[in-house]
């Protein structure tokens, strides 16, 4: 069996490798970086049907839990991990011809080290070393973000900075409180002893975690740098950013609530706190006369939807927010690489000036029609059943606070709606022919994947039902997450 710590240490190895690559030649970094997440993608495609039937454990350095560092590759995680690895194998590829200006190692560096710190905070199993890998992704994104060197891409880079900065102060102050309380990093350990601490500080440690990390989850009120950032880094950054980096807050604000504290008093409140990031998102992104800063709001409003979904508490609601996570991946990945090329002929990211580039990119518009579709919940795409079964598993609560949420939920869809219709309308109106051609072949590739991926799925979602139900449940089983990791070893 394949070793899951290779999912960390290929793109750790590959980003050390890329400045030696370079004495060679200058271009062989674009596609050191395509091979890594390759690499990663099988990886994870080798470990699914392991993974299904039970979940490893990994001590490194042969230390047992809960005193040395373990990896937990469970079917929740592992999820994730996938996710990160099909969306950065698709970006790298987009990549090759994208980014062509400043310095193109660097770039694909601070990238794998992106792809690094992403999987490494979803298979880590203590608490400090998730903080570890979480600054791993946190300072290559910053960097990513400002990559262009422009005025707004950096001024969107420090702000980006600062307010993770607090973030991540937040949550190494957490992990020192729930180190003094229990005594372990290990968060089986923790999460085995928590019920017998009675501490002020333990509440105002999950406070803590869940506003840093909430933070990268773009979380209302914590997402004031999610458009700056979104809109001004390149848009295979955005695609990343979008398609699985603010996932991967909210798997670590899911695990912690879920696994760690064991907080389920705490759903009610979460699920309204979506509910609000999810109006609050739509509402600004209705507004937007800038294509990407459109896009940028409407991460938010669906971060919300997910957080709700999970917040209901059941194993159907688990399963159609992990559906969410999936559907938006590729959905939002789609239309910020098929946004970048549409930028780069117009040379501008304004919205009236793509009129008519339907006409004159049409595979490139096509797959764009695609994801809009898709993130709004029309059959027969990826997004339909997501969303079905988040409503229906809450209608199923038989409770009169998540009807009126639902409700919610089906408003900031109409407006989401409305904003894509508009958007659609102007894209493919009729216009006069200009020298504006189609997107590279290295663009088309995997804008098409993508395109395939999202009605396959959509039209056949039991390809990934079964895995999504193993997810939900692995997570809901917090008794078994402590005996896989303290008792297995």
């Amino acid at each position: 069996m394949v070793n899951p710590v290779l999912l960390i240490v290929i793109p750790l190895g590959g980003a050390f490798a890329i400045p030696l690559f370079a004495f060679i030649s200058k271009h062989l970094s674009k596609y050191i970086s395509m091979i890594v997440a390759l690499a990663m993608l099988i990886i994870v495609g080798v470990l699914i049907p392991a993974v299904s039937k039970n979940p490893i454990v990994v001590k490194i350095g042969g230390f047992r839990p809960p005193f040395g560092i373990n990896l937990v590759v469970s079917p929740f995680s592992l999820f994730f991990a996938g996710i990160v690895s099909l969306v950065g194998f698709l970006v790298s590829i987009y990549a090759i011809k994208y980014i062509q200006k400043g310095d193109i190692d660097k770039y694909h560096l601070l990238f794998l080290l992106f792809l690094a710190g992403s999987v490494g905070v979803v298979l880590t199993g203590d608490i400090f070393n998730m903080f570890v890998f979480f600054e791993i992704l946190c300072i290559s994104s910053y960097a990513l973000v400002a990559y262009n060197r422009d005025k707004d891409g950096v001024e969107a880079g420090i702000k980006y900075l600062i307010q993770g900065s607090v973030g991540s102060a937040f949550i190494l102050i957490g992990i020192g409180l729930i180190y003094g309380l229990c005594g372990s990093l290990n968060m089986a350990d923790i999460a085995n002893q928590i019920h017998s601490v009675n501490s002020p500080l333990l509440f105002l440690a999950l406070f803590l975690f869940i506003t840093g990390f909430g933070i990268e989850g773009a979380i209302f009120p914590l997402n004031a740098w999610l458009p700056d950032a979104h809109s001004s880094a390149p848009s295979t950054i955005s695609a990343v950013l979008s398609g699985f980096a603010i996932e991967v807050g909210i798997y670590a604000v899911v695990r912690f609530v879920w696994t760690v504290f064991g907080a389920s008093n705490l759903l009610h409140f979460l699920a309204g706190l979506g509910i609000l990031t999810l109006l609050i998102g739509e509402l600004s992104a209705f507004k937007q006369n800038d294509i990407k800063r459109l896009l940028a709001y409407s991460s938010i409003g669906q971060i919300g939807l997910i957080l709700f979904a999970i917040s209901i508490g059941t194993a159907e609601s688990i399963s159609g927010g992990l559906f969410q996570v999936l559907s938006h991946a590729l959905s939002k990945a789609l239309l910020f690489l098929a946004a970048g090329y549409m930028i780069w002929k117009v040379s501008s990211r304004k919205i009236e000036e793509m009129k008519g580039i339907g006409v004159r990119m049409p595979i490139t518009s096509f797959c764009f029609l695609i994801g809009a579709f898709s993130l709004v919940g029309l059959p027969p795409f990826i997004g339909f059943p997501s969303k079905f079964i988040i409503i229906k598993s809450a209608l199923l609560t038989h409770q009169a606070y998540f009807y009126f949420l639902v409700g919610a939920v089906l408003l900031g869809t109409v407006i989401e709606i409305s904003y894509f219709f508009k958007l659609l309308q102007g894209i493919f109106s009729k216009t006069e022919e200009t020298g504006i051609d189609e997107a590279p072949l290295t663009a088309l590739v995997p804008m098409v994947i993508l395109t395939l991926l999202i009605v396959g799925i959509g039209v056949y979602p039991q390809a990934i039902n079964q895995f999504l139900h193993l997810a939900s449940h692995n997570l809901i089983d917090k008794m078994g997450y402590i005996e896989q990791v303290l008792g297995a070893l």
